[in-house]
C-alpha cells in the first residue's frame, strides 16, 4: 500500500464516516437538529470535494497507484450508503430509492470486477450517464441532509426531486453498463 497524499486524502475521507454518522447520535441536548443537519452537510461536501480533489492531485502528482484506484470508489460508496441510509432513518428519502442507488454500486462494482479479471474492463469504463448520475446523488444528498430552506429557496424540494432524477439515471446507467458488457458477460460465461 503506498501512502501518498491522495491515498491519505482518501483515507480521511474513510475516517470522516463515523464522524458523519454518529452527528446524529449524540446524546439529546448536544447539539440541536438543525446544528446536526448542518454539521453533516458540511462534513458530507469535504467528503465529496476531497474525492475531487484527491483524483486531481494523483494525476498532478503522478501518485496514481492500483491501490489508490481501489480505494477512491470503495470510499465513494461507502459516504453514500452511509449518507442514503442516514436520510432514510430520517423520513428524508424512501427506503427504495436507497436501495436502488446502493444496490447499482455494489452490482457494478462487482461487474467492473470480473470485468478486470477477464480483460474487458474498458467496455464498462464511466460513462456520461455514470457522471450524470453521481452528479444528481451529490448534490441531493447535501440538500436533503440540510434538509431547511436557505434564502428563501426550498432546499428539501429541490433534494427530492434531485434524489428521484438520481435514481432514474441509477436505473439507466446500469442497464447501459450491463448492455455493454452483456457480450463479453456471454463469451466468458462458460469458462
Amino acid at each position: 500500500m503506498s501512502l501518498n497524499i491522495p491515498n491519505t486524502l482518501t483515507w480521511m475521507r474513510i475516517a470522516l464516516i463515523p464522524l458523519f454518522v454518529g452527528i446524529f447520535y449524540l446524546p439529546d441536548g448536544w447539539m440541536t437538529v438543525l446544528q446536526q443537519n448542518q454539521l453533516a452537510t458540511l462534513i458530507f461536501i469535504i467528503a465529496a470535494v476531497t474525492d475531487w480533489f484527491d483524483g486531481y492531485l494523483a494525476r498532478a502528482l503522478g501518485q496514481t497507484s492500483a491501490f489508490g484506484a481501489f480505494l477512491d470508489p470503495v470510499a465513494d460508496k461507502l459516504m453514500v450508503a452511509a449518507a442514503l441510509i442516514l436520510l432514510v432513518q430520517l423520513a428524508r428519502v424512501d427506503a427504495i430509492i436507497a436501495v436502488v442507488i446502493i444496490g447499482r454500486e455494489i452490482t457494478i462494482s462487482a461487474l467492473r470486477e470480473w470485468m478486470a479479471r477477464v480483460g474487458e474492463s474498458s467496455s464498462v469504463a464511466v460513462a456520461y450517464v455514470g457522471k450524470l448520475k453521481t452528479a444528481a446523488q451529490m448534490t441531493a444528498i447535501p440538500l436533503l441532509l440540510y434538509n431547511a430552506p436557505l434564502l428563501s429557496i426550498d432546499l428539501r424540494f429541490i433534494g427530492g426531486v434531485l434524489i428521484y432524477v438520481a435514481a432514474v439515471l441509477t436505473l439507466w446507467s446500469m442497464g447501459y453498463y450491463l448492455h455493454r458488457a452483456m457480450p463479453r458477460l456471454a463469451r466468458h460465461g462458460d469458462k
